[in-house]
């Protein structure tokens, strides 16, 4: 009986070893979730090696939608996310009761004017239907793109981040304006003919960049940011996914693998 409580005992400490080995290899585990497409890419190749180089395990988890990720986040079930422009996520904190906090931008692909009929601008044929954004951000990028194209004027009066066809003065073609979904703008290419997609979604569907009719100005409120959970603020994560798009390997992949992207002014 003692000499099987010794091999119990010496079969447990070389378990709860063993466990420690591994856990201290494994450093911090932090789970960050991003969009499907190019933004889950940029998080798996450009940010996932640096913070790993810093100690961490880094976990991805992707998502289609964009209600998802800002509910997983606020929930404790991710660290961070990549996704949004900081003015979605005032949306969500306003309407949720949420405390998500922006902590940097990064590098974000442009809404493009897609179309399956026509060739440029010109051919736009007047009462044409143009898909665009349903959220009131987005959909906000989407006329302002239309209107560095030359075919909408809005007024000065309005809200540049809250545009609606109220604000429209001008519609040069008479468009007709269809709210859906963003995950479902690519596939209007072809079934409605012309669609404002945002760029991770036409990156996702394998359309290029330099194949849009119009490519939007991007403001910098509509670039993408990493967003943490407000209880992590001035934290340890915060300093580290900082330094990690600020450095020089998270750009050199950047330069790269996502050509076309609109980089933040400090990274130019």
């Amino acid at each position: 009986m003692r000499g099987i409580i010794i091999f119990l005992i010496g079969t447990l400490a070389v378990i709860a070893g063993t466990s420690i080995l591994l856990y201290e290899d494994e450093g911090e585990v932090i789970t960050i979730g991003a969009s499907s497409g190019p933004f889950a890419d940029m998080a798996s190749f450009a940010l996932k090696p640096v913070l790993e180089e810093n100690g961490y395990t880094v976990e991805i988890v992707e998502y289609s939608d964009y209600i998802q990720p800002n509910n997983a986040l606020s929930n404790g079930d991710l660290d961070a996310n990549l996704f949004q422009n900081v003015l979605f996520m005032d949306s969500y904190n306003e309407e949720n009761d949420a405390d998500l906090k922006n902590i940097i931008q990064v590098p974000t692909a442009p809404m493009g004017l897609y179309s399956s009929e026509f060739s440029s601008l010109e051919d736009i044929a007047s009462g044409s239907e143009v898909a665009l954004p349903l959220d009131p951000v987005n959909s906000s990028r989407g006329f302002l793109t239309l209107q560095d194209a030359g075919l909408i004027t809005i007024s000065n009066d309005a809200d540049m981040f809250a545009i609606d066809e109220a604000d429209i003065i001008n519609n040069k073609k008479n468009l007709e304006f269809i709210y859906q979904d963003a995950g479902q703008l690519p596939r209007s290419v072809d079934q409605i003919g012309l669609s404002l997609v945002p760029g991770n979604f036409a990156l996702a569907s394998d359309m290029k960049l330099s194949d849009a009719l119009a490519l939007e100005n991007m403001n910098e409120y509509f670039r993408n940011q990493i967003v943490i959970n407000g209880d992590d603020a001035g934290t340890k994560l915060e300093e580290d996914l900082i330094k990690a798009v600020g450095s020089e390997e998270f750009n050199e992949v950047i330069d790269a693998d996502f050509k076309g992207f609109d980089k933040p002014e400090e990274d130019e």
